[in-house]
């Protein structure tokens, strides 16, 4: 079985090590499958899900605040500000923080509040997406 070696790391902490079959996640010019053997890669990534195929046929899935995603011959590496697992999620905080984003967005003062209100309203849509991903697969 071919593998590869995965690393997914926050500013706060390695959120994942170990060796995959298949990485998935939402780069910058849309969705990116990575395998063994994938052409070296460097990309941005949008705030979203990262997929990973373990090994035992299981997936693991991570909320990423966007990053970069780097793929090298037999390793790829996420590099995030933000990193979560995707069970680690709670979908009541989330639904409240983008009530709260969407409230900002319909009262809005100034430029800094309108991009605030943009950047919070782009992060819950992803941690959603991500929980919507776990549990398409439950």
């Amino acid at each position: 079985m071919t593998t590869l070696r995965c690393e997914v790391v926050s500013v706060k902490e390695s959120i994942y090590s170990g060796s995959v079959k298949m990485v998935i996640a939402k780069g910058a010019g849309g969705d990116l499958g990575i395998m063994p053997s994938h052409t070296p890669l460097l990309t941005l990534l949008k705030p979203g899900p990262v997929r990973l195929q373990l090994e035992d046929g299981n997936e693991e899935v991570i909320y990423v605040s966007g990053g970069v995603l780097e793929v090298q011959p037999h390793v790829v590496t996420i590099l995030a500000d933000t990193a979560t697992r995707g069970r680690d999620l709670d979908e009541n905080a989330i639904l409240e923080a983008r009530k709260n984003a969407e409230s900002l967005l319909a009262n809005q003062k100034s430029d800094f509040d309108q991009s605030a209100a943009m950047a919070a309203l782009a992060e819950t849509v992803g941690q959603l997406e991500t929980i919507r991903k776990m549990k398409n697969r439950a």
